[in-house]
């Protein structure tokens, strides 16, 4: 196995300055995903499209994201990464702009494909492997979790407002646009979005020499073990790809007849408590370990969603979803800090590549199963075979990774 960086490999100088910058390009970021998630389905719907390919959609968007994620993440052992988040954001910016002036399916498709559109409001981004590397090079093993918690908490209560922000276009309309200028307004504040958060990236203190001059390398000796959370990482995605927001917005919708404005109200207070479960992931962590906290808050949160598919009443439905949100995304900053961990210094930005592009593409392949599902008319079997794959997946993950220690818990 190999061996991790100590605490001098890891810090650069002016870390914190870095940190702090990559927080709030992932606020602005997540701010933008938390509407466009939910609003996707609705303006394609808008734009005459069915569940069939709004689910397509949904799996262009995750197979671009995987793409694009493999090939910066092999770049970023070679390439700066402050001027690859430029690219990012470049990206970022040319995807809201299409999608604004866009309204065939083909064009859709298209953007889907090769832009920054996250339907699952999450981790899956083309920037996430180039973030995870400069916040593991500034940060102390012992502060590795707490860095990697503070940084999914900002993210993920930016993400709980942008869900808010779902309601603008009613707004909008009510001011007098017609709505699918104001669908279309969304994605160009969207842009403009990428174009603050190239802005804050720009200002990322650079390596220091030490760091500049470690040897390029992709994946070492931390192969084996990287391309074994790799395969199980996949599961959990191919099952998350059942109920990515798009297609649990879709559900709402058309399940219990959920207002736009209800269904924002509801992702925002979801969003919410999964922020405020970071912390108490991190907290957990140092007690339980990183593994044992993935494993023991990710099956009640499963049991959750499934026990959702079925619940006779919107209000039981949300009940059960809400319990889920404060439970399911307490993996996300332990699981990063333990990839982080167990590879060495220079495979950093490769391995959170290489374990996250694995998850887009297995990702990507369930939404348009979902969309076929949903098109049948089997409504709630797409969120229960999301729990109840994800349930083997966290068995097999403490099978796997229970005697792999990431150095602060030896």
């Amino acid at each position: 196995m190999p061996t991790p960086a100590d605490a001098t490999e890891q810090s650069l100088p002016r870390g914190t300055s870095a940190a702090t910058h990559i927080c709030a390009a992932r606020a602005l970021r997540d701010f933008g995903d938390g509407f466009v998630a939910v609003l996707l389905p609705v303006y394609l719907t808008a734009i005459g499209l069915g569940p069939f390919e709004v689910g397509i959609v949904s799996t262009l968007a995750l197979l671009g994201s995987a793409s694009t994620t493999l090939g910066i993440g092999l770049l970023g052992a070679r390439a700066d990464q402050r001027t690859l988040l430029l690219a990012a954001s470049g990206l970022m910016i040319a995807t809201g702009i299409a999608f604004a002036l866009s309204t065939t399916y083909a064009v859709v498709l298209l953007v889907a494909l090769v832009g920054t559109i996250n339907p699952s409001a999450g981790s899956v981004s083309i920037f996430v492997p180039l973030e995870h590397a400069v916040l593991a090079r500034s940060t102390a093993d012992a502060d590795r979790t707490k860095m990697f918690a503070r940084y999914s908490l900002v993210g993920a209560l930016a993400a709980a407002v942008g869900a808010l922000a779902t309601a603008s276009p009613d707004l909008l309309v009510a001011m007098g646009f017609w709505r699918l200028s104001a669908l279309k307004a969304m994605f160009v504040l969207y842009a403009l979005i990428g174009a603050a958060g190239g802005l804050i990236y720009a200002r990322i203190p650079a390596a220091s020499a030490k760091a500049e001059h470690e040897p390029a390398a992709s994946l070492g000796p931390s192969r084996g073990i990287v391309y074994k959370m790799a395969a199980l990482f996949s599961i959990d995605a191919f099952a998350g790809g059942f109920a990515v927001q798009s297609l649990l917005a879709l559900w709402l919708f058309q399940r219990f007849g959920m207002s736009l404005a209800a269904a924002g109200a509801y992702f925002f207070w979801a969003g919410l408590l999964a922020a405020f479960s970071f912390p108490v992931a991190a907290w957990l962590s140092r007690r339980i370990g990183l593994v044992n906290t993935m494993v023991f808050t990710h099956v009640p949160s499963n049991l959750c969603l499934i026990l959702a598919a079925v619940a006779p009443s919107l209000e039981l439905a949300l009940a059960l979803l809400l319990l889920r949100a404060a439970l399911s995304q307490m993996d996300v900053p332990t699981r990063s800090s333990y990839v982080m961990a167990v590879v060495t210094p220079p495979e950093r930005a490769a391995a959170a590549s290489v374990t996250s592009v694995p998850r887009s593409l297995a990702a990507a392949a369930s939404p348009a199963i979902a969309g076929s599902l949903f098109a049948a008319g089997f409504e709630a079997w797409p969120l229960v075979i999301c729990g109840a794959l994800k349930i083997l997946y966290d068995v097999a993950l403490l099978w796997a990774f229970r005697h792999i220690r990431p150095p602060e818990e030896r």
